[in-house]
């Protein structure tokens, strides 16, 4: 038993740990800089006009910092888009490395869209299964039907975790290919920040290995159901 009880609280800190590390890495450096010229929003449109990329829309949101390749819209949340914070900076300068990746047709951020759309038909779909099979688990009260919707939690699961691992190679190339030239070679940001810019930089990217980690626990519980 305390073997057992041990590995549960590994799993839980490899999944939670990556999460905690990158809400204070972004935290850490939240606070007001009065200093910069712009806030994250509008860092983001200097940006984009200056690689002739005014066709892409700066927005504000309430889903999360990201880019959509398919609107052509950088949206970032509340605190990026109207702060003036290195993190605001920074996150800014990460969603402009993707609007850059669209614009340069970099294939993997073209496999992530085209993935996307997939597995949000599985979810949709799985979710359905999921409410149909509880009606006739009551129904039926056969073992069979309660194996089937383990089965579809497994494949929802199993279609976040494909997606976060194609989604990694497009994070990291947004954060350290493009983002953090653009940072350092602009002169954007002060030698004694660009450390504390790749940190940010890597909280970004690793967004997705946190979520990648959660999904995997969710699968290994529903398989020992």
């Amino acid at each position: 038993m305390p073997l057992i009880v041990f590995g549960v609280l590994a799993v839980l800190a490899l999944a939670v740990l990556p999460q905690l590390w990158v809400r204070s890495v972004l935290l850490r450096h939240s606070a007001p800089r009065p200093a910069f010229p712009g806030t994250g929003g509008e860092f983001a449109r200097h940006l984009l006009d200056g690689m002739q990329l005014g066709h892409v829309k700066v927005e504000e949101t309430e889903q999360g910092d990201h880019y959509h390749p398919i609107a052509k819209a950088l949206r970032l949340k509340a605190e990026h888009f109207h702060g003036k914070s290195l993190t605001a900076i920074v996150i800014a300068a990460h969603e402009v490395g993707h609007a850059m990746q669209d614009a340069t047709g970099y294939a993997p951020l073209k496999t992530r869209t085209r993935l996307a759309p997939f597995v949000d038909y599985i979810h949709t779909a799985g979710s359905v299964v999921l409410v149909a099979m509880s009606v006739l688990g009551v129904v039926l009260r056969h073992p069979a039907v309660a194996a089937l919707g383990i089965a579809v939690m497994v494949l929802m699961n199993i279609s976040i975790v494909i997606l976060h691992a194609v989604t990694l190679p497009v994070e990291f190339d947004a954060s350290f290919k493009r983002a953090l030239p653009v940072l350092r070679d602009g002169h954007y940001l002060e030698d004694k920040d660009l450390a504390a810019a790749q940190h940010i930089l890597s909280a970004a990217a690793y967004t997705y290995v946190a979520a990648a980690l959660m999904s995997l626990l969710n699968i290994a519980r529903w398989i020992r159901r």
